[in-house]
């Protein structure tokens, strides 16, 4: 028997995580808030080492981690403005840079054909920096000696490599997107 599907059912797990961390950050409940989030930031690590390390990777996987990361993080940082805890403009940005990538990858899909999208060595940097930013915000909101100066050295961190991830993906599958276009009336003439 294969564990093929392990992956897939923590990527579940951590979809199924998105309600109750956004709900109980709402009620002001930011220990069991970070508890929660921590488990799903930790989950996106394993099913990613599991699937690599096993060779367990599947094309569902393939689409559900992204869907995954891209849920729980754009649902906490949506809800941390809500909350107070973080600047509109810096939710903006991430919220910005997930439907680009995504307005990308679905133009690519129908302009040039499928896509096997894999995420860049810039974009796993990128949100390593907002799971983070979005801990410690979370533990700042719990314990008040966490130092104001952390959370706005990797607010600004979040900020910088949401830009540079954003720019790097445009750039990187315009590449291939111009590539590819270009390859096939060469291929037809032949």
């Amino acid at each position: 028997m294969t564990g093929r599907w392990i992956p897939n059912a923590i990527c579940v797990l951590r979809i199924a995580l998105v309600a109750p961390v956004a709900m109980t950050l709402l009620h002001g409940d930011y220990t069991t808030t970070l508890m929660l989030f921590a488990l799903a930031a930790a989950s996106d690590g394993l099913d990613g080492w599991l699937a690599k390390t096993f060779d367990w990777t599947s094309r569902l996987g393939g689409i559900l981690d992204p869907i995954a990361d891209k849920l729980l993080l754009v649902t906490v940082i949506v809800t941390l403005v809500v909350c107070g805890l973080v600047p509109a403009w810096l939710a903006a940005s991430v919220v910005l840079r997930d439907v680009v990538i995504v307005g990308g990858a679905t133009a690519y899909h129908f302009l040039i054909g499928r896509l096997d999208a894999h995420p860049t060595t810039v974009s796993k940097l990128n949100t390593l920096v907002q799971l983070s930013f979005v801990l410690i915000v979370i533990a700042a909101a719990a314990w008040p000696e966490v130092p104001r100066p952390l959370v706005v050295a990797l607010g600004a961190a979040t900020f910088v490599t949401t830009l540079v991830s954003g720019i790097d993906y445009v750039l990187t599958y315009a590449r291939l997107a111009w590539r590819e276009s270009h390859r096939r009336p060469a291929a037809a003439a032949r």
